[in-house]
């Protein structure tokens, strides 16, 4: 059977144990909607809590919540355990170290996100190659993820997504990483090629489709930024000094994204997705969609990200078609459309001056 997580937004004076109660309720019962209930976990900070069900549907996880003490969830997904289990960390109720009857589980599903990505002007496939297959000098980011306690949910080519329980260890994680980054130390081969590092933090069922999307959402917009090496939420840089962890004492500068950055960079990035495959679209669409005329436009999106809102458009059309061609389920023909590059020619140019080789060696290479 499928395995789903609920989401219940609980009122200020739920505790731990009331939640715990309601638990043992669900378990009591559950046979009879042919459901079992895995785990759970709890945030009393932000009072929410989540549930992992084994079920038929949706529908049977809602009628044993009700049948079983009424509060019933106000969002379902269904979700993979493994990746459950790389981001939380367990898939089944922790041990009842204290042998109660309720077990009571204060744990909360809050995570912090960060996406780790080799980015360069010109990103040859050796180092995209070496990185992929953990290659010597690319080990110490696995290392260090590890010494800091976060969990490597994903490594998708040239970009690692990693989950941790604490904003300061995720941090402190990013600054040991960009510290021991090969282009540092003068390897002729990474010169060119810098570590960029957003960091944000989530819960994992909101108002989408999938595990923790809105924060990965947001973690790849926001690492597009390139005004600095680590870039963090606003939240981020907030629980880091709860826990002692001041962005002015870091070695590498932590660019703290604003509220106004979050919007514009969430506008942006969802109409260019939404419009990708489109070869006619341009920044004259930008600037209708966004409502910022076309001088004021140029000048955020420099500012931002370091590029004139023409050059960031292809180089993301790029990058797409890089995932797409490493995914190796699409001709080139169609990832050149899929992409919005109206020309096989002028993607296949393209491609080689970025990647420092046609996108045919490339898709030869990595098969």
């Amino acid at each position: 059977m499928p395995i789903y997580m609920d989401r219940h937004d609980v009122s200020a004076d739920v505790t731990a144990e009331n939640v715990a109660m309601l638990h043992q309720q669900d378990l009591k019962i559950q046979h009879k909607f042919h459901c079992q209930g895995l785990t759970y976990w709890f945030d009393g900070a932000r009072k929410t809590a989540f549930c992992l069900i084994e079920a038929p549907d949706e529908q049977a996880i809602i009628e044993m919540h009700n049948h079983a003490h009424g509060e019933v969830p106000h969002r379902v997904i269904e979700v993979d355990p493994t990746i459950v289990e790389s981001f939380l960390g367990r898939i089944e109720d922790p041990e009842n170290v204290n042998n109660s009857h309720l077990n009571v589980i204060d744990d909360p599903a809050f995570r912090v996100i960060m996406i780790a990505e080799l980015n360069s002007t010109s990103l040859c496939v050796k180092e995209m190659m070496e990185f992929t297959s953990g290659d010597e000098k690319y080990k110490f980011y696995h290392e260090e993820i590890k010494r800091f306690e976060g969990s490597l949910v994903s490594q998708k080519g040239i970009q690692l997504l990693i989950s941790f329980k604490k904003a300061s260890q995720a941090v402190h994680c990013a600054q040991a990483m960009q510290s021991k980054h090969p282009g540092l130390n003068g390897n002729s081969s990474t010169k060119n090629t810098e570590l960029k590092i957003a960091i944000c933090g989530g819960v994992p069922v909101t108002d989408e489709k999938r595990l923790f999307e809105k924060a990965i959402r947001i973690v790849k917009n926001m690492s597009e930024i390139s005004k600095a090496k680590i870039i963090a939420s606003t939240e981020v840089k907030d629980l880091c000094e709860r826990e002692n962890c001041y962005f002015s004492d870091l070695a590498t500068p932590v660019h703290v994204v604003t509220a106004s950055e979050d919007s514009f960079l969430e506008a942006l990035m969802m109409f260019i997705e939404q419009n990708l495959g489109n070869e006619n679209l341009s920044v004259g669409d930008f600037n209708a969609h966004l409502g910022y005329s076309k001088s004021r436009l140029y000048r955020k999106m420099v500012d931002l990200t370091g590029k004139s809102p023409n050059v960031f458009l292809k180089d993301y059309r790029l990058k797409w078609a890089l995932s797409l061609l490493e995914n190796g389920d699409r001709t080139i023909s169609e990832v050149s459309c899929d992409a919005g590059f109206g020309s096989l020619a002028y993607f296949s140019t393209c491609f080689q001056k970025k990647y420092e080789l046609s996108p045919s060696e490339f898709k030869k290479r990595i098969e």
